[in-house]
């Protein structure tokens, strides 16, 4: 069954950097159109980054364009978000999603906690 892990949280100071992974399984990573959403506290689920199957084709949410970049290692089913320039306002709940396709429900990790915070 397809299974994905989060991993890299934690709590950074405003102004530094972490880097998620979510590693997959149980499914041809490599077809898979992949994403890293988010929810912060009261919020709704939010869009961050998405990447074609083969990574060659990238978007971003407007808040963190120029601070944040998506990138996967097909040959080790993993997906990256590298966060730099963290603000308290990203604090939330990072959650990686593999889908067939960019409009279908796909399936979800079980999140990683980020903290910006001083």
């Amino acid at each position: 069954q397809v299974q994905l892990v989060e991993s890299g949280g934690g709590v950074v100071q405003p102004g530094g950097s972490l880097r998620l992974s979510c590693a997959a399984s149980g499914f041809t990573f490599s077809s898979y159109f992949m994403s890293w959403y988010r929810q912060a506290p009261g919020k709704e689920r939010e869009l961050v980054a998405a990447t074609t199957s083969g990574g060659g084709i990238t978007n971003y949410a407007d808040s963190v364009k120029g601070r944040f970049t998506i990138s996967r290692d097909n040959a080790k089913n993993t997906l990256y978000l590298q966060m730099n320039s963290l603000k308290p306002e990203d604090t939330a709940v990072y959650y990686c999603k593999a889908a067939r396709f960019p409009w279908a429900s796909g399936n979800w990790g079980q999140g990683t906690q980020v903290t910006v915070s001083s």
